[in-house]
């Protein structure tokens, strides 16, 4: 299943993709609230992905449900995609969202400027964190701040949502703790991360973090291994990847992120970028105003934005 959050004339909204259309959630509770209420006793309202999050598997239970219930019930709450606004599936994160920093090899190489890989390559994650005000959604614009930087860039990233509460997990366990994943834009101003001892500020400018189209429960995802990701700059493919190539992989972040520390529902984690990042390039190829930015993935989606 893929989730989104929407916005049309009748505000924000929780839906589901049924093939080009999207299945209003958030309509749809009101209507199975009153023909079958024990189907939503225990559901909270519904107005977004992390709403959706939150409710856990009830949640996905009603939303099974709806899909395969719909056409029998003789009601349309179904809108095309063409015709609504997608936000940002999470609309403003409880928390910074966590990132793991040169988790690629070629990446590392690059970032590090250096053919030698074991210079490169980090011993344990580099880990590092963006603000919520850095959460837009597809097609919002990436504001260039061209008064505090000249040096934009950006890293295509498969970013994880956490489903269930819990530490001290164990790589082999954590598929159970993870509701599914998304598209993520992992901008970044190289100077202001060059110029401060930490990542944060060079991160966390606000519109840094585009987000979407949809997060796919993980239940549509074969192989948590095999999930490609890429980025294009106007048509030109920059960074193409796949998940089985990090460094340390999903599991094993999740591990080391938990041991210690409670990972929550409704919790994102960037995983890291490939090799391809405009400061690899010699001269970088840093984002300028008017650049077009699509981050795309054949199990994800593509997410588009456009640099002001």
């Amino acid at each position: 299943m893929k989730f989104v959050t929407f916005q049309d004339g009748h505000g924000t909204s929780l839906g589901v993709i049924d093939q080009d259309e999207i299945v209003n959630l958030t309509a749809w509770r009101d209507v199975v609230q009153d023909v079958m209420p024990e189907i939503t006793r225990d559901l909270p309202e519904l107005y977004s992905v992390g709403d959706l999050v939150d409710a856990g598997d009830s949640g996905l239970e009603f939303a099974r449900f709806v899909l395969e219930n719909q056409s029998s019930m003789g009601t349309v709450l179904r809108r095309s995609l063409a015709d609504v606004r997608l936000l940002p599936p999470i609309l403003k994160p409880r928390k910074n969202i966590f990132c793991l920093g040169k988790n690629y090899v070629k990446h590392a190489m690059e970032f590090e400027g250096t053919e030698d890989q074991a210079k490169a390559v980090p011993k344990y994650p580099i880990i590092f964190s963006k603000t919520p005000t850095t959460v837009v959604g597809p097609n919002d614009p990436i504001d260039s701040h061209r008064d505090v930087t000249q040096a934009l860039d950006y890293e295509a990233e498969i970013g994880v949502i956490i489903g269930k509460t819990g530490t001290a997990i164990r790589p082999e366990e954590a598929l159970d703790y993870i509701f599914g994943f998304v598209l993520i834009n992992d901008v970044t101003a190289r100077d202001l991360q060059a110029a401060h001892s930490q990542w944060l500020r060079g991160k966390s400018l606000d519109t840094f973090c585009p987000m979407g189209p949809y997060v796919v429960h993980k239940s549509a995802i074969d192989d948590i291994s095999k999930i490609e990701i890429g980025c294009r700059v106007n048509g030109e493919v920059r960074q193409h990847n796949v998940s089985g190539n990090m460094i340390f992989d999903i599991p094993t972040t999740l591990a080391v992120l938990s041991n210690g520390m409670t990972l929550e529902k409704g919790d994102i984690i960037a995983t890291g970028t490939p090799e391809g990042v405009g400061i690899g390039f010699h001269p970088p190829k840093y984002l300028v105003p008017g650049d077009e930015v699509t981050i795309f993935s054949a199990q994800l989606g593509e997410l588009t934005n456009v640099v002001s």
